[in-house]
């Protein structure tokens, strides 16, 4: 198993911006593919952008698609979101996702999809 710690949220002003981390340990290798999720209050948890190892394939929402980027540093076995342009839509508790194995591609996203999770951190944007 590898662990999963968020780090960077807060609340923000519109059009502001944030870099949110996400450390893993432990299990290492378990995370060929990363990813970030986000979630608000009685809705289902969203797919933002994901990343493989090698860094060549990355995936994106559309509704993120242009404002966030999504990036790592496997000798830290740290991933990182750039939250940019932030609206009051991105408000939301963003969850980092680590899949074990080989995938073609970045573009997976459905939670089951991911074997490891870490608890989230809050995000909130003010008008």
């Amino acid at each position: 198993q590898v662990q999963l710690v968020e780090s960077g949220g807060g609340l923000v002003q519109v059009g502001g911006s944030l870099r949110l981390t996400c450390a893993a340990s432990g299990r290492i290798y378990n995370t060929y593919r990363m990813a970030w999720f986000r979630q608000t209050p009685g809705k289902a948890r969203e797919f933002v952008a994901a990343i493989t190892r090698t860094e060549v394939s990355t995936a994106y929402a559309d509704s993120v698609r242009g404002r966030f980027f999504v990036s790592r540093d496997n000798a830290k076995h740290t991933m990182y979101l750039q939250l940019n342009h932030l609206i009051p839509e991105d408000t939301a508790v963003y969850y980092c996702a680590a899949a074990s194995g080989y995938s073609e591609g970045a573009n997976y996203p459905l939670p089951e999809q991911y074997d490891s999770w870490g608890q989230g951190t809050q995000v909130t944007v003010s008008s």
